[in-house]
């Protein structure tokens, strides 16, 4: 496990615990500070930002997914939403993860909503959490435990693939919790975070819908006196350095599984993704509010099309 250095840390406006002052990440360049955009959700989720400068998040308790503008201005973009979890956006569409068991999407100009898949062999998935969609429009999606009824309707917990078709097939059934998913900007590789391990694993992509054995990517830093914490949702920028929020802060590594540096945050972040009409802003769901850091760094985009 990789341990932060010094100058690693990164000041935030209000931490969450003794932090220390930098200018610089490693690989990654500057970093402002953590600005507090909007609160008093119950739980915010799945940041998701359009070429506008729109971003769109979830308050899944409140079952709503909420529009933040490009000026800051906020609405209500859905309501009930299923308590969507994970959304994505591609063009006018905007995927998400409903946690009340489908997998779907929102036209962004009529609001119309459409299912993508709602079963796999015969069952409903247990609460479709977080999902990533690579150049053919074939869509990776999590479905652990979280929100789930008891018996899960699975039975296990799994990562799936629709293929653009339609077709739905079952990759990945023997992580605890997986949860943030995302692919490496070749499209080479495919990374799974669980929620419930420390260690964040990473999968070979042989073709679209299709893995190899996976391996260990990295190891989180562990708060003290726990041993066994993992992450939520995670992001990836153009040079293929992945953001990956835990109860520590956003903890940055690059694309060897190498440490570079935590971005502390006043709330315990669930998930980032890269915004803003020139993607180097970070946008972080954090508990009951939702926070932005500047960077130089870029954002990965995932257009769904080659």
């Amino acid at each position: 496990m990789s341990r932060i250095c010094p100058s690693c840390c990164v000041l935030a406006m209000i931490a969450i615990a003794p932090t220390c002052l930098a200018d610089e990440i490693p690989g990654i360049g500057s970093v402002g500070k953590v600005q507090r955009l909007n609160t008093d959700f119950a739980f915010t989720e799945g940041p998701a930002s359009d070429a506008a400068g729109n971003l769109y998040f979830t308050d899944i308790p409140n079952s709503r997914i909420h529009k933040r503008d490009a000026k800051g201005t906020l609405s209500v973009f859905a309501e009930p939403s299923g308590h969507c979890n994970g959304l994505m956006v591609v063009g006018s569409r905007l995927l998400a993860c409903e946690m009340d068991g489908q997998l779907k999407e929102y036209d962004l100009i009529t609001g119309k909503e459409t299912s993508l898949a709602t079963e796999y062999k015969g069952a409903r998935f247990n609460a479709p959490n977080d999902l990533v969609i690579d150049s053919t429009g074939g869509i990776y999606f999590t479905d652990p435990r979280y929100r789930a009824p008891d018996p899960w309707p699975q039975g296990k917990e799994a990562v799936y693939y629709r293929a653009p078709d339609g077709k739905v097939t079952r990759l990945i059934e023997d992580r605890t919790a997986p949860n943030g998913v995302i692919l490496s900007p070749d499209e080479k590789t495919l990374y799974v975070i669980p929620s419930m391990e420390k260690q964040m694993w990473s999968y070979p992509v042989m073709s679209p819908g299709k893995t190899g054995a996976g391996k260990v990517f990295c190891e989180l830093t562990q708060p003290e006196g726990k041993d066994n914490t993992g992450g939520d949702g995670l992001t990836i920028d153009t040079s293929g350095n992945l953001y990956i929020t835990s109860a520590l802060g956003l903890q940055i590594f690059d694309p060897t599984g190498k440490q570079l540096g935590i971005i502390q945050l006043p709330e315990h972040p669930a998930n980032v993704a890269f915004g803003g009409r020139n993607r180097n802003t970070l946008f972080l769901t954090a508990r009951k509010s939702l926070y932005s850091v500047e960077t130089k760094a870029t954002g990965h985009v995932f257009t769904g099309k080659k």
